[in-house]
């Protein structure tokens, strides 16, 4: 086996020359390569697309995740790993590239500290987002290089997308996708001490679909060992029902023409299944289907792994000795009204409101909740609705289902973006602190996104990870109070009920 390169000292600075490490996971040797952090001449080791699990092709394609068999020698960790995305999907605002291949699940980890055992450090692990059939762990803004810079090991997995990963199949087991985050989590509990990290403090996070990954796991019984905290940004949650899980299977069928079983779905081809997929959920539907019924395609309540919907889970007092901090932007689905506001200043707000669903009595306490929104237009209206049913509304039930377990609630208000509002993802690069990417920070965040908004809720992160705590009132102990990032001159304050707007659709 090859000799491993000199590890950094404890405090994690190497020298220039020093490009590469090894490390030993539990199945083989890994190589990985040193990289700058920002402001500040501490270096962080990236180990890319390390394997967790056998590529789910063929008869593993609808299988639970397989360990991955161990190597001889040193494999190179250089590189991201497959993805199970495909092509681009256009669906985030979030540079993620897909990468070819059919090793898809895996994992990325990056560490200050690599061989150092005794460092333990506490760990991030991210689950990203896409609606759960787009979304890649590739993307240059999960780098995990500033989380590294403030002592946190960070670790970002890859998960099967779309059917493949949530459809109902008979014969299979369900929420494979669901079944993948929890063979990462336990990759984690193996090995991250060999980087440095402590199994014992990981807290797992993620945003819009991945912040409904991260709620569906606080909500298992079964996986309660795998972590010990949690932040939800702009949660995305499913909870599909078992019917509407088999009514879909149905469609995707039909479409390709075969049998609903796993014999045959396991036969097509994947860019087939992945166009059928596509017009099982694409047709017949809309904005209003999309309120009334939620996500079709996501983790579903199986009777195993997820044995009833997420919140009734959380009431229960699943997960009640974890730290949760969730919340979500102001206007998630602004964008998707971007110039539309002269078409529809001619339609009356009422009969808007109506086809999305909302009743009179319940439309008018919400306008009379939100006059600030009304005083921007009809535009403005809806694209906050939206965001209120598809995303608040998801935030407020489960902070006030977990009771009196620690939570803390937050509004994301930075309103730089080129669509003039918080925007869904606006608050990711900022979490992250990677302002200073080449990719994708301007279209959504602005041209000057403010530094110090970066580093209020970077700092915000570190301090649960580091210490299972938040920096302000908790909502478990006060419900309603909320932390506004980003408010008038991108400050961040406190208020006595930062989701007063939602309370009407409650």
């Amino acid at each position: 086996m090859t000799e491993a390169l000199p590890t950094p000292a404890p405090t994690g600075r190497v020298a220039p020359s020093d490009a590469f490490v090894e490390v030993d996971t539990a199945v083989g040797r890994v190589r990985g390569a040193w990289r700058p952090t920002v402001g500040s001449d501490v270096r962080s080791a990236a180990f890319l697309g390390i394997p967790f699990a056998q590529p789910p092709v063929g008869e593993l394609r609808f299988a639970a995740p397989v360990p991955v068999e161990s190597w001889e020698g040193v494999r190179d960790a250089l590189e991201f790993g497959a993805t199970a995305q495909r092509g681009d999907p256009g669906v985030t605002l979030i540079p993620e590239p897909s990468v070819p291949g059919d090793a898809t699940l895996n994992v990325n980890v990056f560490t200050p500290v690599p061989g150092q055992a005794d460092a333990a450090l506490p760990v991030l692990v991210w689950i990203h987002g896409g609606g759960y059939f787009a979304g890649s762990p590739a993307s240059p803004w999960y780098d995990g290089r500033n989380f590294n810079r403030d002592g946190v090991v960070t670790v970002s997995i890859s998960y099967r997308l779309g059917f493949i990963g949530f459809g109902h199949v008979d014969g299979a087991p369900d929420n494979r996708g669901v079944r993948d985050w929890i063979a990462a989590l336990e990759w984690v509990q193996e090995n991250i001490r060999a980087f440095g990290g402590d199994p014992r403090r990981v807290t797992i996070a993620g945003q819009s679909a991945g912040g409904g990954a991260v709620l569906t796991l606080l909500g298992i019984e079964k996986a309660q060992h795998l972590f010990h905290g949690v932040w939800s940004l702009s949660p995305a949650l499913a909870d599909v029902a078992p019917e509407r899980a088999r009514t879909l299977t149905a469609k995707v069928a039909n479409h390709l023409g075969v049998e609903p079983t796993r014999a045959a779905l396991e036969a097509v081809d994947e860019d087939r299944l992945i166009e059928a997929q596509k017009a099982a959920t694409d047709a017949g539907r809309d904005v209003a289907a999309l309120l009334d019924g939620g996500l079709g395609l996501g983790p579903s309540i199986d009777g195993d792994l997820i044995v009833r919907p997420t919140s009734d889970s959380l009431r229960a007092g699943v997960g009640a000795d974890k730290p949760l901090v969730l919340g979500a932007t102001d206007d998630e689905f602004a964008m998707a009204l971007a110039g539309q506001e002269k078409k529809l200043r001619w339609i009356p707000l009422s009969l808007l409101l109506g086809r999305m669903g909302l009743t009179a009595p319940a439309r008018r306490a919400y306008l009379a909740a939100n006059k600030d929104v009304v005083a921007k237009g009809h535009a403005a209206v809806l694209g906050r609705y939206v965001s209120d049913k598809v995303f608040k509304m998801g935030v407020v039930r489960a902070a006030d289902a977990r009771g009196d377990a620690p939570t803390w609630v937050y509004r994301y208000s930075y309103a730089g973006s080129p669509f003039g509002s918080a925007v869904h993802c606006i608050d990711v690069p900022f979490w992250f602190d990677c302002l200073d990417s080449s990719v994708g920070i301007p279209a959504l965040a602005g041209e000057h996104p403010p530094q110090a908004l970066a580093d209020a809720t970077h700092g915000a992160a570190v301090v649960l990870i580091r210490e299972g705590r938040a920096e302000w009132p908790a909502w478990s102990d006060d419900a309603g109070v909320t932390r506004v990032f980003g408010g008038p001159a991108s400050r961040s304050d406190v208020q006595r009920d930062g989701y007063a707007g939602v309370r009407p659709l409650l």
